[in-house]
């Protein structure tokens, strides 16, 4: 806790300060020389400081190229005394995002790979790989300085696999959301060694798909380096993530330990395993991987998946078969009875996730999106009750007026054997995607159908009995029981990232989207009790009457979003740039100079709750898109327009210019953006691989930063033009980011940032946007 403690202190480490390349560096080379002072005989330690330059390119956030310069790696390699020929990496990152202390993201891990590094160091026996530890500055600047080491240091060359060390909350357990690609037995290693396993691949498909808006080193690793590993990453308490909350006080020394020791196992299990050495030839195929209830975890390949999955899957379409052709005189009638539930049973999830969302979609109209930011009930009382209320209501239609006068006990068998034949479509379906999540829909088809087989005779009898539900119930509690833990680990993820996922998106479509379909297979082989039961009319006036009272208090405001407890803050954030801007024509000269203050806020509400504590952000200093310039006009530090409604960018216009400094001489983050004019294409660039790829919308983005006493930057460009081309053949503008410094706070913007709720976090910074024509 100590390392945790005094790498916090240091204060924001953002990449190019004093604090980020000297303070911090300094630190962690005065831990590591301690450590080595007192490690024994049988290992050898070498400490390197790299200063790597680079560039590359990157589809993260809509697609960039990232160029480096003189940033800071300090690299730990312990060995065996007589050396080793092959290692394995444990990566975190000691910058961080300004205006934070990045406890969580990722001083805790770092003083985890200190006392790693300490504990193997003291001991007696020798290891049989290297381990290289690599405290890396400049993650926050999109994996510069992973790039920079996987593809410029001496080490990198005898890595076989590595883990790495992130965040996406403050503290709590670190869950394995990545590993690979391939390679399943760096996940059995996982299993074989981790003390308190917390890993699931549904993590992995989902973090891979894209929707959440981040990203981590294990990425450069495995595009850049060829290199396999396990990405893990605290979750809990995202709120706080990336905002002055993230400090070391909240991270609980459990959580510290329960990492260390998880970490420190597989980091031994991997540097005295046979398999290192021969990474490359364990690499066929992927894994299926999930904890249950974080007592162990299960894997096997997806390959033996696969032959699982189609196999439940046949078991049951040969059960649904046999009933259907008992007896054959009655096949077709039987066939038509089931697969008329089954459409009932897909328009009652089709009728209810379109209900759920169209309120969801009038509460964010009504200007009440994220009533259930802090008070995660109001989501479950308002959109959960919705979907359930809405599910027993078409089934109970359904029941009086379409099936009246049948059977209960065989309207239950029809609509118990149609979910159970909509779970083996899917489970098919998800299977032959390749998706190895689909092991859900196998828990989904295989109990259901042992409890069935179970309880068969019960569903004969008149009336459900007690017995029948026992039973019922008991078969049903592995997939119900892991679903449940499973949702609440997708909800503790996601539900504090709708507050930093932009304007675009509705988070309440979102989250009402989440609900229904946890509701949907929560419920799926529930529904046929409604038709067991004589009377759903006081759960569904229950359940209403609950929707009904919740919307109320909703549409009232009577749930304000965000939270400055101190305990538990859920702020709103809100970025300020002091921005000064110059449009100059093709001879240089400036047609147009403003400045003021760019305001966004980072979630759907804009600066809607803002305006009766600061009155003049308000509509009338909405922004108009600067049509003629990339990006708008506008300095973006990373090409997120994507993610903002054109219509909610603020621009408060002040009268103080900030003073424009020669490119040579800019500070520590740049942006530039380039736009081909019309008829002309850049065809290549000094930068990355050589090729141009354009940010979505067509403009390219370059982001650039460098560590401290960086010579000045030089890149070209290469486009093809018609010969003439009388207004230009391109268009170039420079965004400087003064993000730390006597530069960073005019005194307006600092002014305006007091006058900013205590709910809010808001990071303020000065940047500068030339615009030219060449």
């Amino acid at each position: 806790r100590a390392y945790l403690d005094n790498l916090t202190a240091i204060g924001p480490r953002t990449v190019g300060s004093p604090e980020n390349e000297v303070l911090a560096v300094n630190y962690l080379l005065e831990q590591i020389r301690a450590i080595e002072r007192e490690s024994t005989d049988v290992h050898k330690i070498s400490v390197d400081i790299q200063r790597p330059t680079g560039s590359f390119t990157i589809d993260f956030l809509g697609g960039f190229t990232s160029y480096y310069a003189n940033i800071s790696n300090v690299i730990v390699k312990l060995e065996p005394r007589n050396g080793a020929e092959h290692a394995v990496l444990s990566n975190c990152h000691f910058d961080s995002v300004p205006n934070t202390p990045g406890a969580s993201d990722d001083a805790v891990s770092c003083a985890v790979m200190l006392e790693m590094l300490n504990t193997l160091s003291k001991s007696s026996e020798p290891l049989q790989h290297a381990v290289i530890f690599l405290f890396n500055g400049a993650e926050e600047n999109i994996l510069q300085a992973s790039h920079g080491f996987i593809t410029q240091h001496e080490w990198a060359k005898s890595i076989r696999a590595f883990i790495n060390l992130e965040a996406a909350g403050v503290g709590g357990k670190e869950l394995v959301f990545q590993t690979g690609p391939e390679n399943p037995w760096l996940v059995q290693a996982y299993v074989a060694a981790a003390k308190h396993p917390f890993a699931s691949v549904v993590a992995q498909e989902v973090f891979q798909s894209g929707i959440i808006p981040a990203d981590t080193d294990f990425r450069i690793y495995r595009d850049f380096g060829n290199v396999p590993g396990i990405d893990l990453a605290f979750i809990e308490n995202g709120y706080i993530y990336h905002t002055k909350y993230d400090t070391s006080d909240r991270i609980l020394t459990d959580s510290i330990q329960r990492a260390g020791d998880n970490i420190l196992a597989v980091i031994k299990y991997l540097a005295t395993s046979d398999k290192l050495a021969k990474s490359f030839e364990y690499r066929h195929g992927s894994v299926v991987f999930f904890d249950v209830l974080g007592l162990f975890v299960l894997a096997y390949p997806a390959r033996v998946g696969t032959i699982m999955n189609y196999i439940t899957a046949a078991i049951a379409f040969l059960y649904l078969s046999k009933k259907v052709l008992q007896p054959k005189a009655k096949a077709i009638p039987n066939l038509k009875k089931i697969f008329t539930a089954f459409s009932l049973t897909l328009i009652s999830w089709i009728s209810t996730l379109v209900s759920v969302l169209t309120v969801a979609v009038f509460i964010s109209l009504i200007g009440r999106s994220l009533s259930w930011y802090t008070y995660f009930y109001v989501s479950v009382f308002l959109y959960g009750t919705a979907a359930a209320a809405k599910l027993i209501l078409v089934h109970t239609v359904a029941k009086k007026y379409f099936y009246k006068n049948m059977n209960e006990q065989y309207l239950g068998e029809i609509f118990f054997d149609a979910s159970l034949m909509i779970w083996s479509v899917a489970l098919t379906v998800i299977t032959q995607m390749g998706l190895c999540s689909a092991f859900i829909c196998t828990l989904w088809v295989a109990f259901p159908l042992l409890t069935k087989l179970m309880v068969h005779k019960e569903f004969s009898q008149k009336g459900a009995t007690m017995k029948f539900v026992m039973m019922y119930m008991l078969g049903m509690f592995v997939p119900y029981l892991y679903m449940m833990y499973l949702s609440w680990t997708v909800f503790e993820m996601f539900t504090p990232i709708m507050g930093r996922s932009g304007s675009e998106i509705l988070p309440d479509a979102v989250l009402a989207g989440f609900i229904v379909v946890i509701t949907i297979i929560l419920s799926s082989y529930f529904i046929n009790f409604i038709y067991l039961v004589k009377s759903t009319e006081t759960t569904l006036i229950t359940l209403t009457t609950v929707f009904v009272v919740t919307l109320i208090l909703v549409c009232s405001g009577i749930f304000f979003p965000y939270s400055s407890d101190a305990d538990n803050p859920k702020p709103k954030r809100v970025f300020l740039q002091h921005t000064s801007r110059r449009f100059h024509d093709l001879d240089g000269n400036v047609v147009k100079s403003d400045a003021g203050i760019w305001i966004n806020g980072f979630d759907y509400n804009g600066i809607s709750h803002i305006t009766p504590h600061v009155p003049e952000i308000n509509d009338t200093i909405r922004t108009p898109c600067e049509e003629q310039a990339p990006f708008c006009g506008l300095p973006w530090i990373l090409p997120v327009h994507f993610m903002f409604r054109s219509v909610g960018l603020f621009y408060l216009q002040v009268l103080i210019h900030l003073a424009h400094t020669p490119v040579s001489t800019g500070p520590s983050h740049m942006s530039v953006y380039i736009r081909p004019r019309e008829g002309s294409a850049l065809s290549t660039w000094s930068l990355g691989d050589g090729v141009p790829v354009a940010s979505l919308g067509g403009d390219y983005f370059v982001f650039y930063s460098h560590g401290l006493q960086a010579t000045p930057w030089h890149f070209w460009v290469e486009l093809t033009t018609p010969e003439e081309h009388s207004d230009g053949i391109v268009s170039l503008a420079i965004a400087a980011h003064y993000f730390f410094g006597e530069d960073q706070k005019s005194p307006q913007l600092s002014a305006l940032l007091e006058r900013f709720p205590s709910w809010t976090f808001s990071s303020g910074w000065s940047c500068t946007y030339d615009l030219f024509v060449f």
